[in-house]
């Protein structure tokens, strides 16, 4: 992810209720130019958190933040890691829960490790030749499916990392090339080449092996945006489709995949007062177990409104009315 996604959202930009914060003061050029895994170094953006004035909840927060105020962080990804991790912190000072804030960054690393293997299922489905192909045809059969516009696949396999910028790959003649860039990146797509480059930071995993290597293979549920409805569901469909029923882990894997599949949820809770404000006006110290016994006492239909989120969600509504023409 860019700092800035589309204007003012992303992670350079902090939501403050009535504005948003420029939250490093880097120039919005850079901001939607930069990868927030390689922008850096960065420092908070002082005069900009001071200015938010007066909010209802400002004096919570902002207080946590600039203590920070002066730190040079690395990149913008350890900076978010230590703000959040501040901010939680503070929330609940019983140490009820112990949140863990990642970024792409564990995902190149874990993808590596993978990768140390010449046997390892992700090795082999990235650089056993018929095991790719396999993997190419699913994920272009995935991608023409009626949830194919979920499917994130605008790279091969990975993003570069150049000049801290996120670059779209493609595999040509055994390389990772940047397409009509003869001086980009240019990595060869052998094992060691790949695994280095991961952990160099000059790659990424694109969504696809991310989910494979942080959720799917280890089985661990997974909490997204609405979009995840889909793309969860089809990233599974394309593993199934390449896993091998004569190679005795495959099928084993795949028969368990079958049986539980990764659930998804996230966004359900629709509330009128947003969660920001919830949580500012919870006691210090005692935020978890407040929430806890507040949710205990709604239903879930209370709760999600009766998932209005994902009812009145214009892409699923196009994806009821396609399923139901189908049918």
């Amino acid at each position: 992810m860019t700092m800035e996604t589309i204007g003012r959202e992303g992670p350079g930009w902090l939501d403050v209720g009535d504005d948003k914060v420029n939250l490093f003061g880097m120039g919005r050029h850079k901001l939607c130019r930069k990868s927030a895994c390689a922008a850096g170094p960065v420092t908070l953006n002082k005069r900009a958190l001071e200015a938010v004035g007066d909010e209802t909840d400002a004096s919570r927060w902002l207080g946590i933040l600039l203590a920070r105020q002066g730190k040079v962080f690395g990149t913008a990804a350890d900076a978010l890691t230590a703000l959040n991790e501040d901010l939680v912190a503070d929330w609940d000072r019983s140490r009820m829960a112990l949140p863990v804030f990642i970024d792409d960054r564990l995902a190149a690393s874990a993808v590596a490790r993978h990768l140390e293997y010449d046997g390892s299922l992700l090795s082999r489905l990235l650089l056993e030749p018929a095991k790719r192909e396999r993997l190419e045809r699913a994920l272009q059969e995935a991608a023409s499916s009626p949830f194919g516009r979920f499917l994130p696949n605008t790279t091969a396999h990975f993003w570069g990392i150049r000049e801290e910028r996120v670059r779209k790959l493609v595999l040509e003649n055994g390389q990772l090339i940047e397409p009509d860039r003869p001086h980009g990146l240019s990595i060869p797509f052998e094992g060691p080449h790949l695994r280095q480059a991961l952990l160099d930071g000059v790659l990424l995993p694109n969504l696809f092996l991310m989910f494979l290597v942080l959720a799917i293979l280890p089985r661990v549920r997974v909490v997204g945006g609405l979009r995840q409805i889909g793309y969860v569901a089809l990233f599974h469909s394309i593993l199934l489709a390449v896993l091998d029923e004569n190679a005795p882990e495959e099928r084993d894997l795949a028969a368990e995949l079958q049986v539980r599949e990764n659930a998804w949820g996230t966004r359900v809770i629709d509330e009128k007062i947003s969660v920001r404000e919830q949580l500012a006006g919870l006691p210090d110290g005692a935020l978890f177990p407040d929430l806890l016994r507040q949710y205990r006492l709604r239903t879930f239909a209370e709760t999600t409104d009766d998932l209005k989120l994902v009812r009145e969600n214009s892409r699923w509504r196009k994806i009821g009315r396609a399923e139901l023409k189908a049918t």
